[in-house]
């Protein structure tokens, strides 16, 4: 045995080092999920993440929806996690505000699909699933319906592919998604008070409707 592995429990797993974060998503929170023996980037509402490095990327959604996009030949792929169903605000398009653009879904869904396609992916190529747009406490307005009639509209229009889809019902979902392989975890939180998660949405929701858009809300 050498002195390097002297001492050492053999039966404990290395931490890998963190991957490169590709230009522009940087400032996204990662973390490594020791039960997968990954890094795992973990978004919020407003948030996007793209990879070609092998990570997962997880987020929590009640009424929100999280559209998970890749191009499966080039071995990238990302999630967008977003809270209203679109915009008409002039101001987004070009805007290198992703905080007040991608709260909304049509700039969420084309913030993330150029992100894949600038990185080499082909929009020809890529295969998508929907998660989310529940209705997680009864007095909730009816914004996770109208993000999945949202999401819907958009792909129908966009010519692209379902290839799995996980939305509606009245439970908060975890979801953690492979960009390489394609896998989806899904699980319904049945066990967590919904009312936690409800709660935080309506606040963010109305903080989105009654602040500037160059403010930044943070949910979480």
């Amino acid at each position: 045995m050498s002195d390097l592995t002297a001492g050492r429990n053999l039966a404990v797993p290395l931490i890998a080092d963190c991957p490169t974060a590709l230009p522009g998503f940087e400032h996204i929170n990662r973390y490594w999920d020791k039960t997968r023996g990954k890094y795992s980037a973990k978004i919020h509402p407003g948030e996007l993440y793209v990879t070609n490095a092998g990570e997962l990327i997880s987020t929590v959604l009640g009424s929100c929806i999280a559209a998970c996009i890749r191009d499966p030949g080039k071995g990238i792929g990302g999630m967008n996690h977003f809270m209203l169903p679109a915009s008409n605000n002039k101001k987004f398009f070009g805007s290198e505000d992703l905080s007040a653009a991608t709260r909304y879904g049509n700039f969420a869904m084309e913030h993330l699909i150029n992100s894949i396609l600038h990185f080499g992916g082909s929009k020809a190529k890529l295969e998508i699933k929907v998660f989310g747009g529940g209705k997680v406490l009864a007095q909730m307005t009816n914004v996770g319906s109208q993000n999945i009639q949202f999401i819907h509209d958009y792909i129908h229009i966009e010519g692209l592919r379902v290839v799995a889809e996980d939305t509606g019902g009245i439970h908060p979902r975890k979801v953690i998604y492979d960009p390489i392989s394609g896998k989806v975890g899904v699980k319904k939180l049945k066990a967590v008070h919904n009312n936690t998660i409800g709660v935080r949405e309506t606040r963010y929701q109305n903080a989105l409707l009654s602040t500037k858009v160059e403010g930044e809300v943070d949910l979480f």
